[in-house]
């Protein structure tokens, strides 16, 4: 029961955060944002990291906050990647920039899609198997997040 009660109010929690702050912009040009995202990454040797997704769809807000409020998760984030929402909307489907990220709706929403340093996807990843019960699982986060980092794929080529 207790359970329960925490899980309905972080649900409610980041119902309200949803309502007063959209992660997407339904307007944005997402191919120019990606672009200024990979220069970005490829000036501090990151890489890219897209959420695909909308504000429509209550996993793409709660992935967002989940990443923001784990401290770990959040500093991999910082060290590693250029975070970005790309949207995707019956209003506004970006199809370009689809196409570019290897059409990951496919995959459902979110879908974390990671670009290297010059802008060609490296990876495409369903958020379906970071879930646990109502939330994500940090562990398989975390794990995700650091085997996708410049390091980690560099020490592969």
């Amino acid at each position: 029961m207790k359970k329960q009660l925490v899980l309905m109010f972080v649900s409610l929690w980041c119902s309200a955060l949803w309502a007063q702050s959209a992660l997407y912009s339904e307007s944005a040009d997402a191919m120019q944002q990606i672009t200024q995202a990979v220069q970005t990454a490829a000036q501090s040797n990151k890489y890219v990291l897209c959420q695909v997704g909308g504000n429509w769809c209550p996993w793409c807000v709660r992935f967002a906050y989940f990443t923001q409020s784990d401290t770990a998760i959040r500093q991999i984030l910082e060290d590693n990647y250029v975070y970005i929402h790309v949207n995707y909307s019956k209003n506004n489907k970006n199809p370009q920039a689809m196409q570019y990220l290897g059409n990951p709706a496919r995959f459902g929403f979110p879908v974390l899609v990671i670009l290297d340093e010059r802008g060609q996807v490296i990876h495409i990843q369903n958020s379906a198997y970071l879930e646990e019960g109502n939330s994500y699982n940090a562990q398989k986060v975390k794990e995700f997040l650091s085997q996708w980092t410049p390091q980690a794929v560099k020490t592969l080529k």
